[in-house]
């Protein structure tokens, strides 16, 4: 797992997918600066103690935001939600719209809670 692997996937990706999650990436890095950066089945994945907290993945449509938990995304209000879908394990959002920094703090710190790290 290497900072340059997230890097690439960001690379290669066409804009405005690529600001986004670069964006996404900078809110969950704010968030866990200690976290080790890598890929896991082909997105990337930010860990804490070897355990996944926080990803992200451009799709055709969409980006996502990947808690990693088929719980933490329904600890989510309506107004949290607003211009986002979610799913059990994916917070999707518009290509341009990367999803508020306090929003993934709050997601982040959910999934260190449940994952004990």
């Amino acid at each position: 797992m290497t900072v340059e692997e997230v890097e690439r996937y960001l690379a290669d990706l066409e804009e405005p997918e690529r600001s986004t999650l670069a964006a996404v990436r900078d809110s969950i890095l704010a968030a866990i600066p200690d976290a080790e950066q890598g890929m896991s089945y082909g997105v990337p994945v930010f860990r804490i103690g070897g355990r996944s907290v926080a990803g992200f993945s451009a799709a055709k449509n969409h980006v996502s935001y990947l808690p990693h938990s088929g719980t933490v995304l329904a600890t989510l209000t309506r107004q949290d939600l607003a211009g986002f879908a979610a799913s059990k394990g994916a917070l999707k959002m518009p290509v341009d719209t990367p999803i508020p920094p306090e929003l993934v703090a709050r997601l982040i710190a959910a999934r260190r809670t449940e994952a004990g790290v």
